[in-house]
């Protein structure tokens, strides 16, 4: 089988379209406008990973055919990216093994106070099992296969994004220092996040994610994690998928749920 990614979620904390709100993104009738919360699944060498597991896990799992995980490899502990790991137990039990989870020492942390009866002494019969690998900055393997964790910053929060082969997968970052960069030579795919237009505190800008993929220069690199706030209705400014893939420069790509790329 081909080594791809498939966008499970592509869409910031709040989805889009976010509740309550009817501006001209969230209001698309385009289903490329309809964003579930970041997270990606990639099949590398006969190994089928996933990266974050969200609050829409169960129906990115089921939209996609995701019947059984190799691994989950968490970038962060922000809810976000860890709100749908309760919905690993149907895994449990349809494949009799606990579910083994790559993450640092500070994400274990907010599992265990996310998910603290998933970690008690004696845990109640049906609750997830988790078999879990603590990393670090320095390259593992998972099956024989070699993964490269990229030390980014997101605000003040250390996170990883994950170099796997010729793709490297890195959302919710907002710095990436020079040596991480150098990581980063002669990818396939490169996929970075851009929550808005304009600077923001803790996420790459859209105008700062095209501008360090084109440092990058992926043979392509794909735009994740985008909200609602990509359009300013009042300045007419707009920011559905169509018009956004319209903007973008060679080789830069707007993806969406379920894309699927190979690498």
């Amino acid at each position: 089988m081909e080594n791809s990614i498939t966008f499970l979620g592509t869409g910031t904390s709040t989805g889009v379209p976010m509740i309550g709100c009817h501006c001209s993104v969230c209001s698309s009738t385009d289903p490329r406008d309809k964003r579930m919360r970041t997270s990606a699944y990639i099949r590398y060498n006969g190994l089928r990973l996933l990266i974050d597991c969200g609050p829409d896990f169960r129906t990115q799992a089921l939209s996609n055919g995701i019947e059984d995980l190799d691994a989950i490899l968490f970038t962060h502990q922000h809810k976000d990216h860890t709100g749908g790991l309760d919905d690993v137990r149907a895994l449990n039990y349809i494949n009799q093994k606990p579910t083994t989870i790559y993450c640092e020492e500070r994400v274990l942390s907010g599992l265990k106070m996310e998910y603290s009866y998933a970690f008690t002494d004696h845990p109640y019969p049906g609750v997830p099992k988790f078999d879990i690998h603590i990393i670090d900055e320095n390259p593992f393997e998972i099956s024989g296969q070699r993964i490269i964790p990229i030390r980014a910053m997101h605000y003040k929060l250390p996170i990883l994004g994950y170099r796997i082969g010729n793709l490297c997968y890195l959302t919710d970052a907002n710095y990436l220092a020079d040596e991480e960069i150098e990581k980063l030579q002669g990818l396939e795919v490169m996929v970075l996040s851009a929550v808005r237009r304009g600077k923001h505190i803790s996420h790459f800008s859209l105008e700062e994610a095209v501008a360090l993929g084109l440092r990058i220069s992926a043979r392509k690199t794909f735009i994740t994690h985008l909200s609602h706030q990509m359009a300013e209705d009042d300045k007419n400014i707009k920011g559905t998928h169509a018009d956004l893939s319209a903007e973008m420069p060679p080789g830069i790509f707007i993806a969406y749920d379920g894309l699927k790329v190979s690498f």
